[in-house]
C-alpha cells in the first residue's frame, strides 16, 4: 500500500481542524449550557434554602399557642394544648377546703312572708285537727324577686306670690332636672348591664324596657354612661396619684378596634386601685398622657415592651410569665427539629426554665415561713444556671428568622437578668404581671361579647367606669353598689393613708 500523498494528507488535516472546530462549538454550548444549570442549580439551592426556612417560620406560628406565646387562651380552637400548670401539687382535693364559707342560699332568721300550710285532716281517723297540738314544723324558704314595677315619684316645684308682690320659687332636688327622666337607681341598672355585664346599648336598652316596661332606648343607655364617666375626672385624678406613690404596680397594654383603626388600652394597678386609660398610640406617647409613670419611682413589673424602659426613675421587674411561654416555644422548635440528637436532646431553653421554677419555688417557701428572704446559695446557683443557658443560647447560629428570636431573647435574658429575678431578691414583687393582665382582659371580653368600640370617646368612658368599678371591688365594694352611688352623684372614694 502506497503512502498518502500530500494532498491527501492536507485534506485529511482539513478535514480533522473542521471536525474540532465543530466540536469546540459543541463544547462550548455545552459549557455554556453547563454554566447556566449550574447558575440555576445556585438558584434553585438558595430559593430551597429560603422556602426551607419560610416552612420553618409557618410551622413555628401553627405551633404557637396560649401555652408558648402571649396569645390569649381563646385564639387555641377546638386543637387548644392540653391545660399544663406551672403549680406544684397541693395535696389537697379540688373544690372547696374545710373553713370556707361558701356562697350557698341559707335560710334566714326573719323571712318577709310567711305562709303556714296546716294538714286538713287527720290522716289516721279524719278528726279536725283545728285545737291540736303543733308536735313539729318543718321550714323551707323560697328566695325569689317580686314583680318589678319602676315607681314614679313626681317633684312639684310650687311657687307662691307674696303680699309685696315677689314671686318665689321651690326648687328640685339634686339631679332632678327635666321633666320625665329616670332616677339614679335606673341610671346604675343601665351602666351596670353595658359597662359592667358587656351588654351592648340596644341589648341593654331592649333588656331593660321588658324589666322595666317603661321605654327605653339606646341614646338614654348611652347618655346614663357618658354622664357617669364624666362624674368620675376626680376619683380617676385620686387613683393616679395613689398608683404613682405605689412601692410596686403592674403595667400593660393591650389592643382594641375603635373607630375602625386598632387603639390601645393601658393599665396600671396594685393591690387597691386600676385605672385603665384608652389612647389613639402604645408607646410612651400614651403612657404619659396616662399620667402615672412620669412620676413612678416604685418597682414596675411590666412586659419586655421597650417603652417602659424609658422611665429611668422606677425600678423594673419583667413578667416570667411571658417568658416562661417564650421558652416554652424554644424547647418545642428545639425538640421539633432535632437540633441535639440522642435520648437527652438537651435545650437551654429547658435549663433556664427550670431553674426559674426552683427559685420560685423557694419564694413560695419564704412567704409561707414568713422569711424575709430566700436562701442566698439557691438563688446564686440557679443564678448561674440561668446565665449559663442563656449564654448558650445567644452564642448559637440561627439558620431562620425563628432561631434569629430565640437567640435575641437569651441575650435579652443576659442582659435582663436581675429584672427577670427582682421577684426573688424582694419578695414584695410578683413573679408576673397577672395582675394587670387581669385589669385588660375586661376590655377583650367586652371587645368579644359587644364588638369594637365605635368612638374614643367611648373608649375612655369604659375605661373610666372599669377603673370606679374595679377599684372599689378592690376595696370590698360591689359593682353595683359602687354604680348605685355613682348614679346620684356621690361616688364612692377610697380612704387614703
Amino acid at each position: 500500500m502506497s503512502a498518502p500523498t500530500y494532498s491527501e494528507l492536507a485534506e485529511l488535516v482539513s478535514v480533522l481542524s473542521a471536525q474540532i472546530t465543530a466540536l469546540n462549538v459543541k463544547f462550548t454550548a455545552l459549557e455554556e449550557k453547563n454554566n447556566a444549570l449550574n447558575e440555576e442549580v445556585m438558584t434553585l439551592r438558595k430559593e430551597n434554602r429560603a422556602l426551607k426556612a419560610r416552612v420553618g417560620e409557618l410551622e413555628a406560628q401553627v405551633r404557637t399557642n396560649s401555652r408558648n406565646s402571649s396569645k390569649p387562651p381563646s385564639s387555641d380552637g377546638l386543637g387548644k394544648p392540653a391545660p399544663k400548670s406551672l403549680r406544684k401539687p397541693s395535696g389537697l382535693r379540688p373544690g372547696g377546703q374545710a373553713g370556707h364559707e361558701g356562697t350557698t342560699l341559707r335560710q334566714v332568721a326573719n323571712p318577709d312572708v310567711v305562709v303556714r300550710h296546716e294538714p286538713p285532716k287527720c290522716g289516721g281517723c279524719g278528726a279536725d285537727l283545728g285545737d291540736a297540738p303543733v308536735v313539729g314544723t318543718k321550714r323551707a324558704q323560697v328566695f325569689d324577686i317580686p314583680p318589678i314595677a319602676l315607681q314614679v315619684v313626681e317633684h312639684q316645684i310650687i311657687t307662691r306670690q307674696c303680699g309685696c308682690g315677689n314671686v318665689t320659687g321651690g326648687r328640685a332636688p339634686a339631679g332632678v332636672n327635666a321633666p320625665v327622666q329616670y332616677g339614679p337607681r335606673a341610671q346604675a341598672i343601665m351602666v351596670y348591664l353595658f359597662m359592667g355585664q358587656f351588654l351592648s346599648r340596644e341589648r341593654t336598652a331592649h333588656a331593660l324596657s321588658e324589666l322595666f316596661g317603661a321605654p327605653v332606648s339606646p341614646a338614654t343607655v348611652a347618655a346614663a354612661t357618658t354622664r357617669a364617666a364624666d362624674d368620675l375626672v376626680p376619683f380617676l385624678s385620686q387613683v393616679s396619684i395613689q398608683i404613682a406613690a405605689a412601692g410596686v404596680a403592674h403595667f400593660d397594654e393591650t389592643g382594641l378596634r375603635c373607630e375602625g383603626r386598632l387603639a390601645w388600652m393601658h393599665s396600671a394597678s396594685t393591690q387597691k386601685y386600676a385605672l385603665l386609660h384608652a389612647h389613639p398610640n402604645r408607646g410612651k406617647t400614651a403612657m404619659d398622657d396616662m399620667g402615672v409613670l412620669p412620676t413612678f419611682t416604685g418597682t414596675a413589673i411590666h412586659d419586655a415592651f421597650a417603652p417602659y424602659d424609658r422611665y429611668t426613675g422606677a425600678t423594673h421587674s419583667l413578667c416570667n410569665s411571658h417568658l416562661l411561654r417564650e421558652l416554652a416555644a424554644v424547647a418545642e422548635h428545639h425538640e421539633q427539629t432535632g437540633q441535639t440528637p440522642g435520648p437527652d436532646n438537651w435545650c437551654w431553653a429547658d435549663q433556664v426554665t427550670d431553674a426559674l421554677l426552683t427559685v420560685l419555688a423557694a419564694v413560695d417557701q419564704a412567704n409561707e415561713s414568713g422569711s424575709a428572704a430566700i436562701d442566698a446559695d439557691v438563688l446564686a446557683t440557679q443564678t448561674k444556671l440561668i446565665r449559663h443557658g442563656a449564654l448558650i443560647g445567644a452564642n448559637t447560629t440561627p439558620a431562620n428568622k425563628v432561631e434569629q428570636k430565640h437567640r435575641a431573647l437569651a441575650r435579652r435574658i443576659l442582659n435582663r437578668t436581675d429584672d427577670y429575678l427582682r421577684f426573688a431578691t424582694d419578695l414584695s414583687v410578683s413573679f408576673t404581671n397577672n395582675a394587670a393582665e387581669q385589669q385588660i382582659r375586661m376590655v377583650k371580653i367586652r371587645q368579644k361579647v359587644s364588638g369594637c368600640m365605635r368612638t374614643m370617646k367611648g373608649a375612655k368612658d369604659f375605661a373610666a367606669i372599669r377603673s370606679y368599678t374595679a377599684t372599689a371591688a378592690k376595696h370590698g365594694i360591689t359593682m353595683f353598689d359602687a354604680l348605685n352611688r355613682l348614679a346620684r352623684q356621690d361616688p364612692w372614694y377610697p380612704a387614703t393613708t
